[in-house]
């Protein structure tokens, strides 16, 4: 099968059939399509996929709501985005203090640095889901 032939999630576009030299969904072997005609196909292709893509997300965005539900969700993912590096970083510094043999050095030095992480991702979410895509 060859790049040119329509996925399935794609429909079909009869101009662009007729400019690859297919007739309602045969393939003429013998006659090459022209270089240019195919860029122009390729490029009608990826306009309109590029454009329902567009279409679909300026739809959700218009419909979504900010309910207590999605502001439960981004609560847990800051939550969690903090959370996980602070244990991580926690766990990492136990366990070179263990290998060590130092007191506590190591586990406050990753726990913090787990804290600052987990604090910057959480930022980089919320930054994100406030900002608007334009900019």
């Amino acid at each position: 099968m060859s790049p040119l032939d329509e996925t399935p999630d794609e429909p079909r576009d009869e101009a662009s059939d007729e400019m690859l030299g297919r007739a309602h969904g045969e393939r003429n072997d013998d006659a090459e399509p022209d270089p240019a005609d195919l860029d122009r196909a390729r490029a009608r292709a990826l306009r309109r996929t590029v454009l329902r893509k567009s279409m679909r997300r300026d739809r959700a965005r218009r419909r979504r709501q900010q309910s207590t539900w999605s502001f439960l969700g981004t609560f847990g993912l800051v939550g969690w985005t903090v959370a996980v590096p602070t244990l991580l970083g926690l766990a990492i510094g136990v366990f070179l203090d263990d290998v060590t043999d130092t007191e506590r050095s190591f586990t406050l030095t990753f726990l913090v640095a787990g804290v600052a992480v987990g604090c910057a991702m959480a930022w980089y979410w919320v930054d994100k889901e406030r900002r608007p895509d334009d900019e």
